[in-house]
């Protein structure tokens, strides 16, 4: 009993091999510089359009002291080329930034993800329209995370809802993202499955002749 139990378990992590990243997770401004505008990242307001966020560069205002400096991981997307540009937050204050990825060909009920991010000056991010996290300043991170519950199958939708308050002199607006870890299951083919089971029949059967013996 203790050999087959050996057998199922080497199975089990046969299966567990398929275990990937999930593709379509983009760290905001990655590999780009500015003023590029990132194309995984869309960002609307109730008076614009649906356009893509401008990649940041540090050394200019709020990139000169106020917001977390940009990195090889990730920059800063404003919603318009002049990362300097003061909002008005009465006109536009809320800034939804959207991004998707792709769960066909895996099973959405083995995903998970975990991240960070930053807003000028808040923001809630859903996964789905679940909330999955909150950010209270553009100063340090906040953490967000999804598992399985939140993900569905084919297209997923995450976004992050901004609001940009008038603080002080100077109102730009800003998003900031890096995920950190995540993982899915792929769904093996019709006869990557009969292998397996095949496998898995073989391996019981050894086990049980040499138990006989």
């Amino acid at each position: 009993m203790k050999k087959l139990a050996l057998v199922l378990a080497m199975g089990l992590a046969s299966v567990n091999a398929y275990a990937v990243d999930i593709v379509g997770l983009n760290n905001t401004g990655a590999g780009l510089t500015a003023p590029a505008q990132d194309t995984n990242y869309t960002v609307t307001t109730p008076s614009s359009t649906v356009d893509y966020g401008y990649v940041t560069t540090n050394g200019t205002f709020p990139l000169s002291g106020a917001w977390l400096a940009n990195d090889a991981t990730s920059s800063w997307l404003t919603p318009t080329a002049n990362q300097s540009d003061s909002l008005d937050p009465v006109v536009d204050g809320i800034y939804t930034w959207t991004t998707t990825f792709n769960l066909t060909g895996y099973d959405a009920s083995t995903a998970s993800f975990t991240g960070r991010f930053a807003a000028d000056n808040s923001a809630i991010a859903y996964l789905n329209g679940q909330q999955i996290g909150t950010s209270t300043g553009f100063s340090s991170w906040s953490s967000f995370s999804a598992t399985a519950s939140s993900f569905v199958a084919g297209v997923n939708t995450l976004s992050f809802v901004l609001t940009n308050e008038a603080l002080g002199s100077g109102n730009p607006t800003g998003l900031r993202v890096e995920f950190l870890s995540s993982n899915v299951a792929a769904v093996p083919e019709a006869d990557t499955y009969a292998l397996m089971l095949a496998g898995f029949g073989l391996m019981g059967l050894v086990v049980r002749r040499k138990n006989a013996a």
